[in-house]
Formats: C-alpha cells, structure tokens, sequence
C-alpha cells in the first residue's frame, strides 16, 4: 500500500491506540530488517499485514502503478475508466511496462494540454448551426491553398482563446483625467521584465500574454510567488492562448490596449523599463500640452545599453554622460538608424521644454496618446512593420 494515497480515518485509528500499535510493529520489524528502504511506508505495510482490518481496499483502478513488478496489466485489462495512474518518479518513466509508451504519451498530452482542443467539432456531436461559424468557413473556403503566403491570410480569421484579467484587478482612475496606462505585450521568455517594470512604473499597465494553457499554469505560479507583483493591484494580465505557427503582435497590442480603464495610453516594449517618475512626468505632460483637446502623441525618446548590467540612470544629466562615455546610445542607432531617427536626438540634448517632431518614414517611436487612437493592424504577425505602419496611420489621423 502506497502511504502516499491512503486516506486516514485519524479519529478511528487513535481510538484503536495507533500510536502504539505502529511504534510496537516498528520496533519489531526493524530488529531483522534493520533500516527501512521505503520510509514510512514499509512500517505502514508492516502494520497492515497483522492488522488487515484495518483497510478498506477500494479497486485497483484508482490506483494503477506502473513499476516494473506490479500487476497492474490485470487491472486495466479488464477496466476501461482508470481513475489514478500512479507515476511519481523519474524511474517510472523507464519502466519495464509493455504499455508505458502509451502511458506515457497520455501523460505527456496533459503536461503540455491544448485547450483549444475542446473548440473543435467532436466526433459524433454536431453543433448547432451557427453563423459566424459558417461565414467564417466561407471565408477560408475562398482562400487559396496554393497561395505562398496562404498561411499569413489564413492567420486574419483565427479567433483566438482569450482570458481577460487572468488575476485579480482592481484600480480606480484618477479624477483630473490624466492617468496613463503602460500598453505591452510579451510570451513566456520575457516573464523576468514584470518584476523591473513595475519598481519603474507605479501606475496602472495593461498586458497582453501570448501562452499555451500549460504556461499560463506556470505564469500563475510566478505571479503568485512574487512579492513585486502579488502586491499590485493596478496591473491586468489578459492571456492569448497559443494557436498557429505566428506570433500575433499586433492582435496582442490591441487587446491590452482595449481594456484600459484611463484616458490616455503609453504604447511600449516589454524590454523597456520607463524611467523613474515617468508616470507622473506624463501626467503632468498631459495638462501641459492640452492632449485632452488636441490630436497629438507624446514621443518618449528610447535609449539602449550593450551592457549586460546597467546603473540605470537617475536624471538627463546622468543620460547624457552615459551616452558620451559610450554606455548606452540611442536606440538601435547600429541597427536600424532610421526607426527612431525623427526624435531628433540632438535637439533633445539641449531641450528644455517639449518640441514638434515631423513624422518620416520607417519612424516607430513609443508614444502617449489617447485611448481612442487607431488599433495596430493586425494582419501583421511576427516581426517587422507592424509598429511602422501604426505611426504612420497616426501621423496620417
């Protein structure tokens, strides 16, 4: 008998002295068998086997064993609904069992399930007839297979899985109509960002999360287990769960920018950490600059270290020396110069107050602007333009 699953009837056992009763078995045993090689287990057996009145044995199924010198073939054999598998260690996972392969496989489907599984016509259950369903399947229907970028058009009509506010959200704007919500999006590789963000930025932040439903179990464990983010309150999680071969960024974008409770919205990278005070610089920038009645976007100038490990800078004075010593440049100035070139770094240098920035091709700044700015097209997936093409149709309205 496994003492890991055996449920005990503790108010029985001590009226029949079960205290007593082990420790006298244990003595015993142990005088020939000296050490116990299963723990607690082997005492729990000991006991048993002289006291078999004590078990009510329930059917092997709910606790089918899988090691090499059980007997479990004659239990499912005969039984169809198995109840427990019980597979606790890495050993069992090289047992001698005929069947462990498939085992196994069973085990492996759970570890990484796919919730959009349950969306999916069920053998033999035919759904109601629906008409977003058939309109939908009209439009793939017209699509050509043999088209090379068939996949990317394919990509506009899947309707993915979503789980607004996965935990707990509670933030009540602030009345003068300033407040400024951080935008971003990210997948699992990029869980370690949510912890330095929010020592940066004390407001509210919407995030959209691309995840399998195994990884949003795991994000939950994270989150829960951080002391950073179990105590805010202002920051909504809203999963996207995984479905086709691209990452949907734009689609992401829009879904954090959607559930925002404030008037205006800093649209930002995850690998971006705001400066200290930002969000109450913005604020302050809102009134300034009169963005309540006038159509225009905050350009917030972005910067970027090859350092592993960075002082972050505490004011513009300290930013300027460490874009002259060489620590930190303009952002992706060896890269893709043209990106962020229009922020006119060198007017900023020496700017004391805020300046008209023109727009230029190929610009992607990160911007404040209000809630009702355009979505991000999101017939763009995976990497390039989708930011380009946001700017400039702002730039455009």
């Amino acid at each position: 008998f496994p003492s890991g699953v055996i449920l005990l009837l503790l108010d029985k056992l001590r009226k029949m002295k079960w205290e007593q009763m082990w420790r006298l078995t244990a003595e015993r045993e142990l005088m020939s068998m000296l050490s116990t090689s299963l723990a607690d287990q082997d005492i729990f057996n000991a006991v048993i086997k002289q006291n078999p009145f004590l078990v009510y044995q329930l059917p092997c199924f709910w606790n089918v064993q899988l090691s090499d010198h059980t007997r479990s073939e004659q239990c499912y054999r005969d039984v169809s609904d198995l109840k427990v598998i019980h597979w606790n260690s890495p050993k069992k996972l090289r047992v001698k069992n005929k069947h462990v392969e498939f085992f196994r496989n069973l085990y492996l489907t759970f570890l990484e399930y796919d919730g959009n599984l349950l969306r999916r016509e069920l053998f033999g259950c035919p759904s109601e007839a629906d008409v977003n369903s058939e309109n939908l399947q009209k439009q793939l229907s017209e699509l050509d297979e043999d088209d090379l970028c068939y996949e990317f058009r394919r990509e506009r009509f899947t309707v993915h899985r979503t789980h607004l506010y996965f935990l707990h959200y509670e933030y009540e704007p602030a009345s003068d109509n300033t407040d400024v919500t951080l935008v971003a999006q990210l997948s699992m590789d990029r869980l370690q960002m949510l912890e330095a963000i929010c020592k940066h930025w004390e407001g509210p932040i919407s995030l959209a999360l691309y995840l399998s439903d195994a990884e949003a179990q795991q994000f939950l464990r994270y989150a829960q287990g951080s002391e950073v983010l179990i105590s805010r309150h202002n920051v909504g999680y809203h999963i996207v769960y995984k479905e086709g071969q691209f990452y949907p960024v734009n689609l992401l974008r829009n879904v954090a920018m959607k559930h925002i409770s404030t008037p205006y919205m800093f649209l930002s990278d995850i690998d971006f950490l705001p400066m200290y005070g930002l969000y109450e610089y913005l604020r302050k920038s809102v009134i300034q600059l009169d963005l309540a009645n006038t159509k225009k976007a905050l350009i917030v100038p972005a910067f970027e270290t090859l350092r592993y490990r960075l002082s972050f800078p505490k004011s513009k004075a300290e930013l300027l020396s460490m874009l002259d010593m060489g620590t930190l440049f303009t952002f992706r100035y060896h890269v893709w110069t043209k990106g962020h070139a229009p922020t006119n770094f060198a007017k900023w240098r020496t700017a004391t107050t805020p300046y008209h920035v023109e727009w230029e091709a190929d610009f992607e700044p990160y911007v404040v602007v209000r809630k009702d700015c355009p979505e991000y097209d999101r017939r763009f997936v995976g990497f390039g333009w989708n930011k380009v093409a946001h700017i400039m149709e702002l730039d455009a309205q």
